[in-house]
């Protein structure tokens, strides 16, 4: 399984995940089997609220899910539509986010509970 994980900085397992999905300026993909990942680019992180179009970035990536601090209902549902889920980790480095998932602690985001603006975490 890949898991796209939004981050502050390009420091590899040790990246601080970045608080919302779409104004990362970096993306790690994990992949959970190989245990290995790849960082990518997001050209699309500064963008006013609502407007972003993070999932370019991933195209082709086979994203299996996503896990980030918080996300707004229409990144949500977009991902959803794609067959991408959505998870909430307020934790700091990619490293304990992939020790959270292994324990399947990872609080998945859905409609009811997802992000009205950008304070959400």
């Amino acid at each position: 399984m890949k898991i796209c994980i939004p981050i502050i900085e390009n420091n590899g397992l040790k990246s601080k995940v970045n608080a919302h999905f779409g104004s990362a300026p970096y993306f790690l993909i994990y992949d959970t089997e190989k245990e290995t990942f790849e960082i990518i680019d997001n050209s699309d992180s500064r963008h006013m609220h609502g407007m972003c179009h993070p999932l370019k970035a991933l195209e082709n990536k086979d994203i299996h899910a996503v896990v980030c601090g918080g996300m707004g209902a229409r990144a949500v549902q977009k991902l959803n539509e794609s067959g991408i889920r959505a998870y909430r980790a307020s934790v700091g480095t990619v490293e304990e986010i992939i020790s959270i998932d292994k324990e399947g602690k990872l609080e998945e985001i859905t409609m009811d509970n997802a992000c009205a603006d950008h304070s959400c975490h």
